[in-house]
C-alpha cells in the first residue's frame, strides 16, 4: 500500500482512497495513533457519537526527520482555542449561533452585487491577456475578499489575509516539518495580532443590538457574556482560514475540472441553472477540505479495530464521498446524480460548514461570470496542475487558462 505522504497520492490521492475502502476503512498510520477512517458509514458514526469523540484540535500528523508521518502535540504551542468547527457542544452551539446572522440567506444574497463586480473586474485582466492564472486572480483572492467584508476587516488587505489562511492550512497539511511548524507558529501569532486589534477597536466602541458584521455579533457575545475575547479572536481566525482554503480549493477545482472538459463547458453555457448540481458534484468529487481530525475520548472500537483513548482518527471526506457502497459510480461527474445529497463535501450534522452557503454562491457567481465571458477555456499545456503538497486541503497552486472571449 502507498503512505499517505507519498507525492503521488498527495497530487493524485483517490487510488489510496479506494485501496483503504476495500481493505482497511480504519487504517493505523504506521508509527503512529492516528486512525484515518474512509467509509461513509463509520464516519457518520464518528459524527453521530460525541461521547467518544471530540472535535478538539489536540494533535496533527506532521512530516519528521526522517519523512516519515509524526504526531505532534499541539500542546507545544501552549494549545489551541477551539472554536467552531474544532469546538464541542454546548460552546460549539453558541459559536454558530454568534456567526450566523451574518452568513444567512438574506446576508449572502446582499453581497451577490458586489462580489459580482470583483469577479468581472478579475476576469477581465485574464482576458486582456488571453489567459493567465485563474487562482491567483480569482480563486484565492474572491473569498477572502468576501470574508474581510462580511468581518467588517479592510478588503485591501487581502494579501495579507490570504497569506495567513495558506499558513493556517499549511500547520495542518501532514507534510510540514517541525521546523516549517515553528515559522508557521509565527505566522498564526501575527496574525490572531492583526484580528484582535480590530476585534478591540469594536469592543471599544460597543456593539450591543447590532446586526452589522461578524465583528460586530462576536463583540455583542461578548458583552453579553457568551463568550470570552480569546475565543472571539480564535472565531475569526477560524472563519478567515475557511475562506483561504475551503472556497479557494472549491473553485479552483471547479474551474480546473470545467477547463478539462469542453462538453460540460458548453452544456452549462447554454443552461446556467445547472451550474449549482455542478458545484455540489466538484464538492463530492473534489473535497475542498480532504478530512477533520477527532480525538478520541473513551476507548471504543470502529469498524472492528480498537482505538485507545487519546488516539486522533482523521474523517477522510474526500474518501467517503466516492465510497462506492454509496455513491453510484463515485468517480464520475453526473449533473442528475440521485444520490448526491449524501456528500459531507461540506461535513455533516452539528458541524456541517458554517459558510456553506457563501461558498456555494462565490462559486456559482465565479462559474457564471466566467462561462459568461468566454467562448471556451482550457488549461494551458506548459502549465502542468499542481495541488499544494497537503493531507487537508484540495487546493490547485495555479491555473493558467488559454481562454477566447465571447
Amino acid at each position: 500500500m502507498c503512505t499517505l505522504f507519498d507525492a503521488g497520492v498527495i497530487e493524485d490521492p483517490y487510488p489510496f482512497y479506494r485501496e483503504l475502502l476495500q481493505s482497511a476503512p480504519v487504517y493505523q498510520v504506521p508509527g503512529t495513533e492516528v486512525y484515518l477512517v474512509s467509509s461513509w458509514q463509520l464516519i457518520h458514526e464518528v459524527l453521530r457519537n460525541q461521547k467518544d469523540y471530540s472535535a478538539n484540535l489536540t494533535g496533527i500528523l506532521i512530516t519528521d526527520s526522517d519523512d516519515l508521518p509524526s504526531l505532534f502535540d499541539l500542546s507545544q504551542f501552549g494549545g489551541t482555542v477551539d472554536a467552531i468547527a474544532n469546538a464541542d457542544e454546548p460552546f460549539h452551539a453558541v459559536h454558530r449561533k454568534l456567526v450566523l446572522p451574518t452568513l444567512n440567506t438574506r446576508s449572502v444574497s446582499a453581497m451577490e452585487d458586489e462580489v459580482k463586480i470583483w469577479v468581472r473586474a478579475a476576469i477581465s485582466r485574464l482576458l486582456d491577456g488571453g489567459g493567465g492564472d485563474s487562482v491567483a486572480l480569482l480563486a484565492n483572492p474572491i473569498p477572502v475578499k468576501v470574508m474581510a467584508r462580511l468581518m467588517g476587516l479592510p478588503v485591501e488587505d487581502v494579501d495579507l489575509l490570504l497569506g495567513w489562511a495558506f499558513s493556517g492550512g499549511d500547520i495542518l497539511a501532514g507534510t510540514t516539518t517541525l521546523e516549517r511548524m515553528l515559522e508557521l507558529a509565527a505566522s498564526t501569532g501575527e496574525m490572531k495580532a492583526y484580528l484582535q486589534s480590530y476585534f478591540e477597536l469594536a469592543l471599544a466602541r460597543g456593539t450591543v443590538g447590532s446586526k452589522g458584521t461578524i465583528i460586530d455579533e462576536l463583540v455583542k457575545g461578548v458583552l453579553e457574556k457568551q463568550i470570552g475575547e480569546e475565543e472571539a479572536v480564535a472565531i475569526m481566525i477560524v472563519l478567515v482560514g475557511a475562506a483561504g482554503e475551503s472556497t479557494s480549493s472549491l473553485v479552483g477545482s471547479a474551474i480546473r475540472l470545467l477547463a478539462e472538459d469542453k462538453v460540460m463547458q458548453a452544456q452549462l453555457r447554454s443552461d446556467s441553472s445547472l451550474i449549482e448540481s455542478y458545484i455540489e458534484e466538484v464538492v463530492r468529487l473534489e473535497s475542498p477540505f480532504k478530512g477533520h481530525y477527532r480525538v478520541v475520548l473513551n476507548e471504543t472500537t470502529l469498524g472492528g479495530v480498537n482505538l485507545p483513548t487519546g488516539a486522533r482518527v482523521f474523517l477522510q471526506w474526500a474518501a467517503a464521498n466516492r465510497d462506492p457502497s454509496i455513491f453510484s459510480k463515485p468517480d464520475m461527474l453526473d449533473l442528475a446524480r440521485r444520490d448526491g445529497g449524501e456528500h459531507i463535501g461540506f461535513g455533516y450534522g452539528i458541524h456541517f460548514c458554517v459558510g456553506a452557503r457563501l461558498a456555494r454562491m462565490e462559486a456559482r457567481v465565479i462559474l457564471e461570470e466566467l462561462l459568461a465571458a468566454t467562448k471556451e477555456f482550457s488549461l494551458s499545456e506548459s502549465e502542468p496542475v499542481k495541488h499544494v503538497p497537503s493531507i487537508f486541503v484540495r487546493r490547485p497552486e495555479c491555473l493558467h487558462l488559454v481562454a477566447t472571449q465571447s
